[in-house]
């Protein structure tokens, strides 16, 4: 029996591994540049919590940077070959989850509701259906909302703060009904059921904001949910598809 071992097989091995080496190394070059956008974004948006008079200036910078998440994530479709979209998902799984959070705070503080997949991933220059390619994953949209959940409750709490006292009693509403929405959600998701399990203290820190402030009587005394209706419907209508938005849901 003959104990030869034909060398010339590894040889060919060792192009397989520094080809995915190659590839994987692209693919880091390119998210790097992803996650500098994706944290200037993030600090530009700060400002909010500080200083309500800069939530526009804000937003219109963030969707600049946003912009250019776009282009880098083009160049990252074209590195993955055809049908391995999850083999190096990995690399941009928890990027791409931040870009969402970011892009549903800019709509959110732009135009009070939440922001669809379709629209997210139209603003990353990605596809929604997993046949078509480098896409957004469901389950990295719903992850997004969620952390969008933990800011919008500091946020509300910072409102309050810098005098802003009807605000807090419109993110409570918008939270109630996201926490509703989840709730119809089957999840079994590891990651996504524990964030999502995160959702409900979110929502009870923001009920404790607008409790103080109903006792303190310091909420308008108006007809809120009158006014929040129509200006909601107003908002949505108008809108454009000029912002880089689609359609919308409510959850």
């Amino acid at each position: 029996m003959s104990n030869f071992v034909n060398l010339s097989i590894f040889e060919n091995y060792q192009k397989y591994i520094d080809n995915e080496q190659e590839i994987r190394e692209k693919i880091r070059l390119m998210v790097r540049k992803i996650e500098q956008n994706t944290k200037e974004a993030a600090i530009q948006l700060q400002i909010i919590h500080c200083d309500l008079s800069k939530i526009d200036n804000a937003c219109a910078q963030a969707r600049k940077t946003i912009a250019a998440c776009s282009e880098n994530y083009q160049s990252l479709s074209e590195i993955i070959p055809i049908g391995q979209y999850y083999r190096y998902s990995d690399h941009w799984t928890y990027i791409t989850q931040r870009l969402v959070f970011i892009i549903a705070m800019v709509v959110y503080l732009e135009a009070g509701f939440l922001v669809t997949r379709e629209t997210v991933a139209e603003m990353l220059g990605l596809k929604t259906n997993q046949a078509d390619g480098f896409h957004l994953d469901i389950e990295d949209y719903l992850m997004g909302i969620l952390q969008m959940a933990s800011e919008l409750s500091r946020f509300a709490t910072n409102s309050v703060t810098l005098g802003d006292y009807d605000r807090p009693l419109h993110i409570s509403r918008f939270m109630a009904n996201l926490n509703a929405g989840y709730r119809l959600l089957n999840l079994k998701n590891d990651g996504l059921r524990k964030r999502f399990d995160a959702l409900k203290y979110d929502v009870k820190k923001i009920e404790e904001v607008v409790y103080d402030i109903s006792i303190r009587g310091l909420k308008n005394s108006t007809n809120e949910a009158t006014d929040e209706t129509s200006n909601k419907e107003t908002t949505e209508e108008n809108y454009s598809s000029a912002n880089a938005v689609g359609t919308v849901e409510n959850v």
